[in-house]
Formats: C-alpha cells, sequence, structure tokens
C-alpha cells in the first residue's frame, strides 16, 4: 500500500485499522484449537471460553476442544455457556458424556444455592434433596444458615438422604433452630438414622418440648424402637389443639403401627377439615386395605382437599373394587378433586385414566394443570407420558415446572432428552429442575 494511497484514505475517514485489518494475519482453525488447548492445559480456563465463543455454531470443533470449552465455563462459574459448549459437543440424538453432563447438571443448580431470590434458592435445594449427591454435603450444611426456613427445612432433608456419616452433627445442631419446620426435618431425619448416641437428646426435647416438636421427638423416639412413644403419640390425636391432632395423625401414618389404624380412620370423621384432610392422607401412607371404608367416606367430605386426599389414598391402597367410586370422583366439579381421583386412578392402571389426565391437562386452571403432572409422577404411571409432555409447553411456568419434575420421576428413554430441552427454558426455576431431573436419571443409569 503506497504512502498516497494510504493518506487519501485517512483523509476519507476510512480509518487506518479499517484497511490494515484485512492484511493482519488471522489465526488458522487449527492454530485455535491449539490455544485453546494449551490454555485449558495451563488452567487459563477464561481464555479458553473467549476463544470457543468467538467460533460459530457450524464451525466443526474437535470433541477434545469442546470438552475443554465445558469444563472451562464450569470453572469459571458460567454453566449456561458450558450448556451451549455442550449441545454442540452432543447434538441431539448423539449419546451423552454422562459424567460431563451430571457436573453441568449440578452447576446449573448450585449457582443459585445463594441466590438473591428466595424461591430460586428453595428451587436449588429441592432440586438438591431429591437427588442427595454425596458431594452436596457441604451445600446442605451451608444451606442450615440461610436466612430461608423453606431452605433450612430443605437442607435438613438434604442432609438426611446424603449417603455421608458426617451428617449427624450438622442435623444436631438443627435441632436448635428457631423455625419449628426446620427442628421437624432434623427430627425425621435423625429418626431415621437411628443413632443410638442421639437419644438422649432426643429424649430431652420429647420431654422439654411442647406442642408439634413434642409430637415428632416422639415419633423419632418411635423409629428408634421405643414403642411407648407410638402410645403417646395417639393420645395426642385425640387432643383439642386440631394443630396437634394434625401432627399426631400425620406421624401416625407415617410409623404404620397396626394399633394406630382405628385412630386414623376414625379421624376421617374429625370436626376440622385439616384434620380431615391429614387423616386421610395418612390412611393412604399406612397402606393398609382395612383403611377403604374410612376413605370412602371421606371421599362424600364436604371439603374438596378431603375429597381430593382421600381419592388419591384410595388408589394407594390398589384395590380394584375401587375404580367406580374413582370414577366418579374424576367427574367431580371440583378441579382438584378431580386430580386426585386421576391420581388413584393411575395407581390402579385404570385404562380410562390417561383419558381424564388428558382433559386435567387443559384445564383453564394452570394450577389444576400443573397438579395433573405431579399427581401423573406420583402414580408413577408411565401411560399418561404423553400427558406431561404436552404440559411443557404449556404457556405458563407452573405447569412446566411441574411437569419438569414428573418427567425426572418418570425417566424412560425419551425423558433424557427432553430435560435437556428444558434446560434452556426461559424461567430459571423449571431450568433447576430440570437438572435435577438429569442427574436422577443419570445416577439411575
Amino acid at each position: 500500500m503506497s504512502d498516497r494511497f494510504l493518506a487519501i484514505a485517512v483523509g476519507c475517514g476510512l480509518g487506518v485499522a479499517w484497511l490494515v485489518a484485512p492484511i493482519l494475519a488471522v489465526p488458522s482453525h487449527a492454530s485455535l484449537q491449539d490455544d485453546a488447548l494449551k490454555a485449558f492445559q495451563q488452567g487459563r480456563f477464561d481464555e479458553v471460553v473467549r476463544l470457543l465463543e468467538g467460533t460459530s455454531a457450524e464451525q466443526h470443533l474437535s470433541p477434545e476442544v469442546l470438552r475443554a470449552g465445558v469444563r472451562s465455563a464450569l470453572r469459571v462459574g458460567r454453566p449456561d455457556t458450558a450448556l451451549t459448549f455442550y449441545t454442540r459437543l452432543v447434538p441431539p440424538g448423539r449419546p451423552d458424556d454422562a459424567a460431563l453432563l451430571r457436573d453441568l447438571a449440578l452447576a446449573i443448580i448450585t449457582r443459585h444455592v445463594r441466590d438473591p431470590q428466595e424461591h430460586l434458592r428453595i428451587a436449588a435445594y429441592l432440586a438438591l434433596t431429591d437427588v442427595a449427591p454425596h458431594d452436596a454435603v457441604p451445600l446442605f450444611e451451608d444451606g442450615l444458615l440461610d436466612s430461608s426456613v423453606m431452605v433450612r427445612a430443605r437442607a435438613a432433608e438434604g442432609l438426611a438422604r446424603a449417603r455421608s456419616s458426617s451428617t449427624t452433627s450438622a442435623l444436631a445442631r438443627a435441632l436448635d433452630d428457631p423455625a419449628p419446620s426446620v427442628r421437624i426435618a432434623a427430627l425425621n431425619a435423625l429418626g431415621a438414622k437411628t443413632d443410638p448416641g442421639l437419644r438422649p437428646r432426643i429424649v430431652r426435647l420429647s420431654k422439654s418440648e411442647e406442642g408439634v416438636i413434642h409430637i415428632f421427638a416422639l415419633a423419632a423416639l418411635a423409629r428408634m424402637g421405643q414403642s411407648d412413644a407410638v402410645d403417646e403419640i395417639a393420645g395426642e390425636a385425640t387432643l383439642p389443639d386440631a394443630e396437634l391432632r394434625m401432627a399426631a395423625v400425620g406421624a401416625l401414618g407415617q410409623l404404620k403401627r397396626p394399633s394406630s389404624l382405628p385412630i386414623l380412620s376414625q379421624s376421617v370423621y374429625d370436626p376440622d377439615p385439616s384434620v380431615r384432610a391429614f387423616a386421610a392422607g395418612a390412611l393412604g401412607d399406612f397402606g393398609d386395605p382395612k383403611g377403604e371404608p374410612a376413605l370412602l367416606h371421606a371421599l362424600e367430605d364436604d371439603d374438596p382437599r378431603v375429597r381430593s386426599i382421600a381419592a388419591a389414598s384410595l388408589g394407594r391402597l390398589k384395590l380394584a373394587q375401587s375404580r367406580p367410586v374413582l370414577r366418579q370422583a374424576a367427574r367431580d366439579p371440583v378441579g382438584m378433586v378431580r386430580v386426585g381421583a386421576v391420581e388413584g386412578l393411575l395407581r390402579l392402571g385404570d385404562p380410562e385414566a390417561v383419558l381424564f389426565a388428558a382433559d386435567l391437562a387443559k384445564h383453564p386452571d394452570p394450577s389444576v394443570r400443573g397438579a395433573t403432572a405431579q399427581a401423573v409422577a406420583l402414580s408413577g404411571n408411565r401411560k399418561a407420558f404423553l400427558v406431561v409432555e404436552s404440559l411443557l409447553k404449556d404457556q405458563q411456568p407452573q405447569p412446566r415446572l411441574m411437569a419438569t419434575r414428573a418427567i425426572g420421576k418418570l425417566g424412560g428413554r425419551e425423558a433424557l432428552a427432553l430435560l435437556k430441552q428444558a434446560l434452556n427454558d426461559s424461567d430459571p426455576a423449571i431450568r433447576i429442575a430440570a437438572a435435577g431431573g438429569v442427574i436422577k436419571l443419570l445416577t439411575a443409569k
């Protein structure tokens, strides 16, 4: 380029950089990949991400480079970018890199454990609790210090499910939490561990605490083998305080002692509808066919919540003769009652259940549509899988969220592909749920 031409170009405002740029050496494609791998090996993860972000989706990159890109994006706290690289590494229809995908999904969840928005922290801990990975124990312990009661309760549940011997001391500290729900979660967890060294502490709680904490301390002792604790809980089920009756009935349903069945059956006649609802749910937990008459009575209750729970519980008893009354309940004027009936019918394998579920998936109320997805998941009936899949495309986030969680529980060959699509949902809570489902499915393989 002559000096004269350059002077004219500058005078016309073209700029030197614009003119020189085309003749500067541009790194070759091979050189870019080599640079990215070298940067990865040297721990310069930001540079790896920068180099690969500068490439187009159509530009071919070797699997080794793309894996380095995913790992680098995760190391610098950018799981969304890692997902973009992973999608290029494993296009739809290709076999997944299970270890890499698991790490990616876990990063999508854990980025929200300290999110400023409480509902996203709750979603993150809910997902972690559902899969309870052993490497999440430190996160659960941190969660016990969260300002949110819901997060602390979920963290306690997660510690209970995590397969680690180091969780007992953290759960014991949670017994001092100011929120009753957190202390109850810790008591449930510690009772399940049946550690004899914890018994004196729980005995003291059962004697010093009043109200629902007293009842759940007794339930923990019952799980540890203290039989007289069940009798004491049974006595609480007849107290004047409705909240105490609810807690006692719920605990008796989970403990499943034969002597408690008459108490649970009688509780469906309680004057308080909340107690009747708890009794209907407890009879489902109990799972004894002798509870059928009480549940049939509850199915005629004036309160729709009682009817809904009773219908779902009838399905849990696995009695074929319950089908006619559940089909009738599936036509109840209240949508949520129909949802409970559908869950019951799905549990019984009724051929009409999928049709009822498909109808509810089109209900105008998004909470009913979301509850339908949850009912399918609780039933475990994969014949209604397509109903849940259709809700992944719902316009409202609540049905999509419940459908995403349901897909993760139902599993199956097509579930992983659907959850990977949901990782790109516009709602972060749905992305968190999808990530939890991905981990669950990969762990089950």
